[in-house]
């Protein structure tokens, strides 16, 4: 019963129609299944999620929507297929990742559940109730009376088709195209789209493997006829192709997911796999309308090249790929572009390169879906890799698809460029929010490492230089292991440099084409009890994915972790004071 004594019913918006019944489950945080949902269970495995170890299947999951991986959508169709997928989820905005998950199961399999979002003042009366009961455009609680006769309409069809976009929904197409079509049109209606547009390249992050859903999925798209029309490059994948079998990954698991990156190159995709698609040769330009997925790589684009592409969720980017269209909404539209939010950084003399990814989440806390601009950083001069750090852990925290910081990113040059001239709430950061955020990584202090895990997303040519410099004349415990994930491409330069070369003899080992949301024991050693990292990203997403604790220092911290066989004594020097 709420306050005035009457069971919940309220109005709802449907983004994927049905009905359905069960317990609920309610957070006021946002989930990415990424990381967060073990995709074999239903389990949350998020451990800084207020859900953490209770199971979704059959539940009615509420929460205001989702956050981090674009692998969202993977996961979800993964627990659908399985049966441990929420019985309904209920939102208090608007959520296209795990929507498109649905959408591909509806279209693929035949198989979905309800999507419901609430008006905020509705979706906060939730919590504390036992069951729920989402149908025909209303939430209530078994028993009560529904609501009919107002349903809220989740989009307005005012989407405009040419002639050339009727066609990819025919049969004179490979089903591949057409069934790549529906789902994009369904999108763009989502999304409130009037047209849809042309994009110059795509990064798919579909590629990887969660199980035979994805597998499946890609193999049905290959051999339906599937062929990108526009450059598409790929994502970090499950497994390293070329040495898995000396890296001694399982087997089956490394053949899957080999097969899964096989079906998308098989589909004229490029074998880029890697999670930093902008340290590419042909890196789109500021302006330029693109696909991107892979939460840092969307970021990234819109914010630091200035390119334009929605936060597309996965399966979604191939189908654009596919057919080359992709909705004419969110930051494709130069009004959605602008801030909405000021977060003001106060000055922290002396700090190191872990500045920028304890910012990064700590932003996109205070951001969870909103677009930031950043002042107090004016002077920074953060270089790529630094953006690249904040922007991977900004991505973790908050669904927002872009930032600014002024000064610094191309479309902040003032201040006024940023937010058009728009009153917005201001938010500041001290020193000591981001040493909270250190301790949230960081419990313990001096514990003994096993594994220094370097590279989320993929590290580039200049920070492999960086941690060479740092390892030389230096010898690394025989205790701990060092590895770093990259792509093909800067592995490339590195043996060309001679960089790798002097990592290798320090001990450091690299893995290619995955990285570490994706790698598979025993690049992480099974007996490991802890692994340090430099990445918020990672610092986030490990523990539930590893099953390891992690730790985060600086980069040279993590090398100093390597050669003395212990994590950092305390917080930095620029942190503590």
């Amino acid at each position: 019963m709420d306050e005035e004594g009457r069971a919940f019913a309220a109005s709802a918006a449907m983004l994927v129609d049905g009905r359905a019944e069960g317990p609920l489950l309610f957070s006021d945080t946002g989930l990415s299944f990424w990381g967060g949902v073990d995709p074999e269970t239903g389990i949350v495995i998020d451990h800084a999620h207020p859900l953490h170890g209770l199971c979704l299947a059959g539940a009615v999951l509420a929460m205001p929507g989702g956050r981090g991986s674009c692998t969202g959508s993977a996961v979800l169709l993964q627990l659908i297929v399985n049966g441990l997928a929420p019985a309904a989820m209920v939102f208090s905005q608007r959520e296209d990742i795990l929507t498109l998950g649905v959408i591909v199961a509806e279209e693929v399999y035949g198989r979905s559940l309800p999507i419901a979002v609430l008006h905020p003042r509705d979706f906060a009366r939730l919590q504390g109730r036992k069951s729920l009961r989402v149908e025909k455009g209303s939430v209530f609680e078994p028993g009560a009376t529904p609501v009919t006769g107002h349903e809220v309409s989740a989009s307005t069809d005012r989407l405009a088709l040419t002639e050339r976009d009727r066609e990819l929904l025919s049969a004179s197409v490979p089903h591949a195209t057409s069934l790549a079509m529906r789902i994009v049109t369904r999108m763009a209606r989502l999304d409130g789209a009037e047209r849809l547009i042309d994009v110059a390249q795509v990064h798919v992050d579909g590629c990887i493997y969660i199980g035979p859903a994805s597998l499946d999925f890609a193999e049905k798209l290959a051999g339906w006829g599937g062929r990108v029309v526009v450059p598409t490059s790929l994502n970090a994948i499950s497994v390293d192709q070329a040495r898995w079998r000396e890296q001694g990954t399982d087997p089956v698991r490394s053949r899957a997911a080999s097969a899964v990156a096989d079906a998308y190159v098989r589909m004229g995709a490029a074998p880029t796999f890697t999670c930093a698609p902008y340290q590419l040769d042909g890196a789109p330009d500021r302006g330029e309308d693109i696909a991107w997925a892979e939460s840092n790589a969307v970021v990234y684009a819109n914010s630091v090249l200035g390119a334009r592409t929605m936060k597309y969720p996965d399966f979604l980017d191939i189908c654009i790929a596919l057919t080359g269209r992709a909705p004419h909404a969110g930051c494709h539209i130069d009004e959605n572009r602008k801030a909405q939010l000021v977060v003001d950084v106060e000055p922290m003399a002396g700090r190191d390169d872990s500045f920028w990814p304890l910012l990064g989440y700590q932003v996109g806390l205070l951001a969870p879906n909103t677009i930031p601009v950043l002042t107090g950083l004016e002077t920074a001069a953060p270089s790529d890799d630094d953006l690249k750090a904040f922007g991977a852990a900004f991505a973790t925290t908050s669904a927002a698809p872009m930032f600014h910081i002024v000064g610094v990113t191309p479309e902040a040059p003032t201040f006024e460029a940023a937010t058009g001239g728009a009153t917005l709430p201001i938010l500041t950061i001290s020193r000591a929010d981001l040493l909270a955020v250190w301790r949230s990584f960081n419990p313990a202090v001096g514990e003994p490492v096993e594994l220094v895990a370097l590279g989320n997303p993929h590290f580039s040519a200049d920070e492999c230089r960086t941690l060479a410099e740092l390892c030389r004349g230096r010898k690394r415990h025989p205790g701990v292991a060092l590895t770093v994930t990259v792509s093909r491409s800067t592995y490339g330069r590195i043996i060309e440099s001679g960089i790798a070369v002097e990592l290798e003899a320090f001990g450091a080992t690299f893995v290619r084409d995955a990285c570490w949301c994706t790698v598979m024991p025993p690049i992480v050693p099974p007996a490991a009890r802890l692994i340090l990292t430099n990445s918020g990203k990672y610092a986030h997403y490990g523990p539930g994915l590893s099953g390891k604790e992690v730790r985060f220092a600086s980069l040279a911290g993590c090398v100093d972790a390597a050669v003395l066989g212990r994590c950092p004594d305390a917080p930095p020097a620029w942190l503590a004071g």
